[in-house]
C-alpha cells in the first residue's frame, strides 16, 4: 500500500507566510491574534512535516530557507484556494470601501499588481488609491485619511510599520549625460530632487559631501513625473531605486560612490476589517515577488 502524503496544516502555513512577509512572527502573533510561543510552535509543527529548516536569521529579520522559498509559493496558493472555497461556501461577497496610498515610486511599477488581483476578486469592494510622496501619505495617515500607505522606510515611520524587504538605490542620469568632466575638473555635480523634505535628496547629499564630491541641485519637482523629465533632458542627476525607472535614463553608479539601499514599509490603522487584511496581505505578496531577484 503507497504511504500517504503529509497533509500540511493550514494554520500553521497561514502563520508562515504571514511571518516571513512581515518579517518577524512577533508581527505575525499579533495580527493572527495569537501568542508569539503559539505561532513558533506552529513554525515548528510545519519544519517537521517538511523534514528540513524553513527560516533563517538574517540580522534582525527571517528569511525563508530555499525550501522555505519553494513552500512559500505554493503556501500561498493553497491559502488563497482555501479562503476563495470559504468564501463561495459561505456564499460571502466582500463589501465596502478600502483606501490605499502609495509613494510615487510603486504607483506604476507595483499598484496594477495590487489593484488589479483585488479587484478581479472582490468587485464589491470600492478602492480609493492616493500616489503621493511619503510625507503627504504618514500625514493622511495620522488623520485617518487613508487605511494603509506602501512607503520608503525611513527614520520616522511609526514603530507599527512592517518592513517588507529592501531595493538597491542607484544615481540616474540620461544617456546622452558625460559626468566625467564634473568629477576630474571638480565641477559640482549637477543634482535633480525633490523638494525638500526628501529622504533620497537628504541621502544623496550626506553620500557625495561624505566622498567630498561638489554639488548642487539644479532642478527641484514636487512629483517624480518632473524629477524624471529633467533627468530625461539632461539637466542633471538624481537618486532613485530602480522600481518604475523609465526605459531611456541609465544607472551611473559605476562612477559614483554607492548609494546602498533604502527599505520599504507598509503602515496600516488598526483594524480587523477583513477588507483591508486582504488589501494588505495581498500587498505584502507583490512587494515580495517583485524584490524576488530576476
Amino acid at each position: 500500500m503507497e504511504k500517504l502524503s503529509v497533509s500540511l496544516d493550514n494554520d500553521a502555513l497561514r502563520s508562515f507566510v504571514l511571518g516571513i512577509e512581515c518579517g518577524s512572527f512577533a508581527l505575525a502573533a499579533q495580527q493572527l491574534c495569537r501568542s508569539t510561543s503559539a505561532v513558533s510552535a506552529q513554525l515548528k509543527k510545519l519544519e517537521h512535516q517538511c523534514g528540513t529548516s524553513l527560516v533563517a536569521k538574517q540580522g534582525r529579520h527571517l528569511v525563508p530557507t530555499e525550501s522555505g522559498e519553494i513552500l512559500l509559493s505554493y503556501a500561498r496558493r493553497m491559502l488563497a484556494l482555501n479562503d476563495e472555497a470559504c468564501r463561495a461556501i459561505r456564499g460571502e461577497l466582500l463589501q465596502g470601501d478600502v483606501r490605499i496610498g502609495m509613494q510615487e515610486d510603486f504607483g506604476e511599477s507595483l499598484m496594477p499588481n495590487i489593484l488589479g488581483p483585488f479587484s478581479r476578486q472582490h468587485p464589491g469592494v470600492r478602492i480609493s488609491a492616493r500616489v503621493d510622496r511619503n510625507q503627504p501619505l504618514l500625514q493622511a495617515m495620522a488623520e485617518k485619511h487613508l487605511d494603509m500607505a506602501l512607503l520608503w522606510q525611513g527614520d520616522h515611520l511609526p514603530s507599527q510599520s512592517q518592513f517588507l524587504g529592501q531595493t538597491a538605490l542607484t544615481w540616474i542620469g540620461a544617456e546622452t549625460l558625460d559626468i566625467t568632466d564634473y568629477l576630474v575638473g571638480g565641477e559640482p555635480l549637477p543634482l535633480v530632487m525633490f523638494e525638500a523634505p526628501c529622504l533620497m535628496r537628504t541621502r544623496a547629499i550626506s553620500i557625495l559631501e561624505q566622498a567630498g564630491i561638489a554639488w548642487r541641485v539644479v532642478f527641484t519637482s514636487h512629483s517624480l513625473s518632473g524629477v524624471w523629465a529633467a533627468v530625461q533632458a539632461g539637466l542633471g542627476v538624481t537618486l532613485r531605486s530602480y522600481i518604475g525607472l523609465p526605459h531611456n535614463l541609465r544607472s551611473l553608479s559605476a562612477a559614483l560612490p554607492s548609494p546602498g539601499h533604502m527599505g520599504i514599509a507598509l503602515l496600516q490603522q488598526q483594524s480587523n476589517d477583513t477588507t483591508q487584511q486582504m488589501l494588505a496581505q495581498l500587498t505584502r505578496h507583490a512587494v515580495h515577488n517583485y524584490l524576488q531577484p530576476r
